[in-house]
């Protein structure tokens, strides 16, 4: 794998090769002390274009643990503010020996572009409303070991809700799951869905996405074993899509009253951040369910596994004979 830029690239047997590798990395994590020389000389670039927490020091975080050199990208004190371009951009931190780029950018297709612009392995880590591939997999990831299913979700019930149309999330996280077996519904309003979803009256399918669609919240929790929630993407909104927030929380939000209609079993998702009283009308600490916090966590693990299979073979046998030197 030279690039990880959309969840489409991966076949079935990819996914479940990068979560079984994820779980060598969080045994790692566990050490008292958390690192390993196998991307030793390699160098890791993070270049974001919009405003990162969780995923940028995530990968930041991964990088080191495995040795990598990190660099990070400021584009708000870069010479892109003096005119240059991406690729000038790109062409330049290249020449200074860069093994693998990750990048997030308020248009799609960026990532892609980049590959052509340099021979460093290219990460997406979110491009526009088009795809963020290690959040699908650090979520795939996270349930199949909260539901102890191995590399598989098959049957599992799973309720999606909330700003589809303008989710990378939502395009990622779909396509990981369906692909490990599960059941995934839809839930939004009609205005909050991608416009590119045809469905078949009769089976209520979708072509484009094989999921189903559900505009009533309260219609699908009784039969769901997952509640995936997702914030609304108001930074990508160049319209009213909802009447109001509170309109929006009153029919799509977590409140205690839907959550005591849950079954006892259910666990709940959220990639953050999270806009409390909107999506969510209660603490999700207070959830024995609620794996969000353990989202973030193995995001690290996902990411380490990301970066030492596009840095190469070489690399991960070294990380092998170490570790076997290590035990």
């Amino acid at each position: 794998m030279k690039h990880l830029l959309s969840m489409d690239d991966l076949s079935l047997g990819e996914v479940q090769q990068m979560l079984s590798l994820a779980d060598e990395m969080s045994e790692i994590q566990k050490r008292s002390q958390p690192k390993v020389p196998a991307l030793r000389h390699k160098t890791v670039v993070s270049l974001f274009f919009e405003d990162s927490t969780r995923t940028r020091l995530s990968f930041e975080t991964a990088a080191k643990r495995l040795s990598a050199d990190t660099m990070t990208f400021s584009a708000t004190s870069s010479s892109v503010n003096k005119g240059e371009s991406l690729r000038d951009t790109v062409e330049t931190l290249s020449a200074m020996g860069v093994d693998a780029f990750v990048v997030r950018h308020k248009t799609a297709g960026l990532p892609l572009a980049m590959t052509q612009w340099t021979n460093a392995h290219v990460v997406n880590a979110g491009d526009g409303a088009h795809q963020h591939p290690t959040q699908a997999l650090l979520d795939a990831f996270t349930l199949t070991r909260a539901l102890e299913m191995g590399n598989s979700l098959a049957g599992v019930r799973i309720a999606m809700v909330g700003d589809i149309r303008h989710s990378r999330v939502a395009r990622s996280t779909v396509r990981a799951f369906v692909l490990l077996g599960a059941k995934v519904t839809l839930v939004a309003p009609a205005s909050l869905l991608p416009p590119s979803l045809i469905y078949s009256n009769a089976a209520h399918t979708r072509h484009e996405w094989p999921v189903s669609v559900s505009h009533d919240l309260d219609e699908v929790l009784g039969e769901v074993d997952v509640v995936y929630l997702l914030r609304m993407q108001h930074e990508r909104m160049n319209a009213a899509f909802i009447s109001s927030v509170n309109e929006y929380a009153l029919h799509f939000g977590l409140t205690a009253q839907r959550l005591a209609r849950l079954p006892l079993h259910f666990k709940l998702m959220h990639p953050g951040p999270m806009n409390h009283g909107v999506e969510i009308g209660v603490d999700p600490a207070s959830i024995p369910g609620s794996l969000i916090t353990q989202q973030v966590t193995n995001g690290v693990s996902i990411r380490m596994a990301v970066l030492l299979s596009l840095l190469g073979p070489a690399a991960t046998n070294e990380m092998t004979k170490e570790e076997r030197d290590v035990s």
